[in-house]
């Protein structure tokens, strides 16, 4: 297939608000005829469609009838754009990543490990203070309790009073 050359099948839907997914997409188009596919392509970052998506028809005609209809209809807020889809590029180029160099994303690589590890990082540190926090608040509840008991002793015995004061002294 020539790369200029348009598929008469498949539409171009952009402009879709994040509320969109395939399953209303599909819902959205279907009534101009059969559909084969529906594909909303990801980023890969946030893991969202990219705001487009494509919709294959069975019939040319129906694909025809749904670019008449829904070029520049609303859906959920936003205006449409409806197109015939030009065939899909091989990502890298004409030639494709076999004609780059190995090290041509080597930036990306090292700059997306260095996110990975300082998300690993920070997600340690939350643990740490989460579990540091916890162990803060169980003290504080055993202080409270020793105090309860102090509380009811101390008035009637200096030496259960000593010994409590002992204690506390051994656990710090």
């Amino acid at each position: 297939m020539n790369g200029g050359q348009v598929q008469k099948n498949t539409l171009y839907v952009g402009g879709l608000a994040e509320e969109v997914d395939e399953k209303i997409l599909h819902a959205a188009f279907v009534p101009f005829g059969d559909i084969k596919d529906v594909k909303t392509p990801l980023d890969q970052a946030t893991q969202k469609h990219r705001s487009f998506g494509f919709i294959t028809f069975l019939e040319r005609e129906d694909a025809a009838a749904a670019m008449d209809n829904m070029d520049g209809s609303e859906l959920y807020g936003r205006v449409l754009t409806v197109n015939y889809a030009f065939p899909e590029k091989i990502k890298g180029g004409e030639q494709g990543w076999a004609a780059q160099p190995i090290w041509a994303d080597a930036d990306t690589w090292f700059e997306r490990q260095q996110h990975e590890e300082e998300m690993r990082r920070l997600e340690a540190e939350q643990k740490a203070a989460m579990q540091e926090a916890e162990r803060i608040h169980l003290q504080k509840m055993a202080t409270e309790r020793e105090g309860e008991k102090e509380d009811d002793t101390s008035a009637a015995d200096p030496m259960a009073m000593a010994e409590a004061e002992a204690l506390n002294q051994k656990a710090s």
